[in-house]
């Protein structure tokens, strides 16, 4: 056999197992990227859509219906009442923990819709919430969850106490994402 041939047929060769197997070593890199960037999110997407394709499908639609949105940072004077408001949260938890924590979502839900975040539908919220701050969504669902434990008279001290600390965490980022100055403030 010519070498010429040999040469020619490893080449076409290669480039066949190439064709082949970048796919998949793209595959990898795309679930990679996204575990990476979003965590136990990417994990609980791929374990409701079914697949991995389909969970980054979604988070990307995620990824864009939040850059459609015009999130808005909080002005300081914003920032001083929403701190203020949720120093007197804190305060009302010795005494009435579900109190508290009701109005705890509550105040959330307020600050995330003064960003212009849509809030109809908690589902959407946390959506919404997993794209910018992926680490804590999970803290919200949970927190959430027993805040609906709480309305049904289900949830106990202890568990008011975790989702007020796993509330705290998240009203903490919204708060503090780009300030804006007074004369950046909206009028």
């Amino acid at each position: 056999m010519n070498t010429t041939y040999v040469i020619v047929a490893v080449v076409l060769v290669l480039v066949v197992l190439g064709a082949i197997l970048a796919p998949i070593f793209s595959g990898r890199q795309r679930s990679k990227r996204f575990q990476g960037k979003y965590g136990d999110e990417y994990e609980r997407a791929v374990e409701s859509t079914g697949g991995q394709k389909a969970a980054q499908d979604e988070l990307e639609e995620r990824e864009r219906h939040v850059s459609a949105l015009n999130i808005r940072p909080l002005s300081a004077k914003e920032r001083g009442r929403y701190t203020a408001d949720w120093m007197a949260v804190q305060a009302k938890f010795v005494d009435d923990p579900g109190q508290a924590t009701a109005e705890a979502d509550h105040l959330i839900m307020e600050v995330m819709q003064l960003r212009a975040y849509p809030v109809s539908d908690f589902e959407q919220r946390a959506a919404d919430v997993s794209i910018q701050y992926p680490a804590l969504v999970s803290n919200y669902r949970a927190a959430r969850a027993i805040a609906v434990r709480n309305e049904q008279h289900h949830a106990g001290t202890e568990d008011l106490r975790q989702a007020m600390i796993h509330y705290r965490s998240l009203f903490d980022e919204l708060l503090k994402a780009d300030v804006v100055t007074a004369d950046q403030a909206p009028q």
